[in-house]
């Protein structure tokens, strides 16, 4: 490489580090707050008559859901991963899709959501969207379009059909977990259910993650480009997206299914178990001060209880 190429190289380079401003991003990231905080501190207090209208953990999730929203579409996410890498353009969609969507259904309150819904169609279409079997077809089939070549190729040098994807992966992904964190409790599946889901849907993926992995030549030609970001090139790039694409997304939906198993079987059927031992027998006058029971108090607890009768003999009922 002479000195010629290897200067204008680092000069591109440098220029994927310099701040681009995103006007539209900010445009959403203004807009989303105020209308929460309008719902919050107008609506809220005309549909929520006793309680609080939010709670701190939704707050707290709005919060994250926004910072997620931001991370993922300004700079420099957004540039890099329109223009140069595809492993941070998929970095991108899981940040859309598995983060930023449950923290946005964690945030909304029942009150809220049903403002949002109403009780006509739009609530209808809701219902149906979210039934665990049409809520995966969507996600998983809209998963599988958007890494199509020829979608990719052109929705990064679309702006309008690059946008338009991400709105409907943002909509795809917030009724994909509709039935496992929404704000309406009667979408909800049963614990059991929802381990089931949330499994399947980290297995559709690795379809296209094992194509993307092992596939020979470059994929996706927009990323076939001279400037080469941390020195990956286009079929390394290729490989860690599918690592992201497989490993990522498993990952972090097997610790969901990791928690929602200890929250409603291991710590569930334990409390279970400690109540059915208390239950049978009366406690009270035998139990200390911090609610444990003592070797000592046990043994006057049966030293006080009466024998059983005897049973008789038969001569001696005649």
């Amino acid at each position: 490489m002479s000195a010629e190429t290897a200067a204008a190289a680092a000069e591109a380079v440098d220029r994927v580090w310099q701040y681009q401003f995103h006007p539209e991003v900010w445009v959403i990231v203004v807009g989303l707050v105020a209308a929460y905080v309008y719902m919050v501190r107008v609506i809220g207090p005309e549909a929520v008559r006793s309680g609080p209208v939010v709670t701190r953990k939704q707050v707290t999730c709005f919060v994250a859901a926004i910072l997620m929203f931001w991370f993922a579409s300004d700079w420099p996410m957004h540039d890099i991963a329109e223009n140069y890498l595809y492993s941070v353009h998929m970095v991108q969609h899981y940040a859309i899709s598995y983060f930023l969507a449950p923290l946005a259904l964690l945030s909304i309150p029942e009150w809220m959501a049903r403002a949002i819904v109403g009780n006509g169609r739009i609530e209808r279409g809701v219902r149906f969207v979210s039934r665990p079997v049409v809520a995966g077809v969507v996600f998983n089939a809209f998963v599988m379009v958007t890494h199509i070549p020829g979608v990719v190729n052109a929705s990064v040098e679309n702006a309008p059909l690059h946008y338009t994807l991400h709105l409907v992966l943002v909509l795809t992904s917030l009724i994909a977990f509709m039935p496992v964190c929404g704000p309406l409790p009667e979408l909800h599946m049963k614990p059991a259910g929802k381990m089931i889901y949330l499994f399947l849907e980290s297995v559709v993926p690795t379809v296209p993650a094992a194509w993307l992995t092992f596939a020979e030549g470059t994929v996706y030609k927009h990323y076939n480009i001279p400037v080469r970001v941390w020195g990956l090139s286009v079929e390394v790039d290729q490989q860690i997206a599918g690592a992201i694409m497989k490993l990522g997304g498993s990952v972090y939906l097997w610790t969901i299914i990791g928690v929602i198993f200890f929250r409603h079987f291991v710590r569930g059927q334990d409390t279970e178990m400690r109540l059915r031992s208390t239950a049978d027998v009366p406690l009270s006058g035998y139990v200390s001060d911090d609610g444990s029971l003592t070797y000592d108090e046990v043994v006057k607890a049966f030293r006080d209880t009466p024998a059983a009768p005897e049973p008789l003999l038969p001569s001696e009922e005649a």
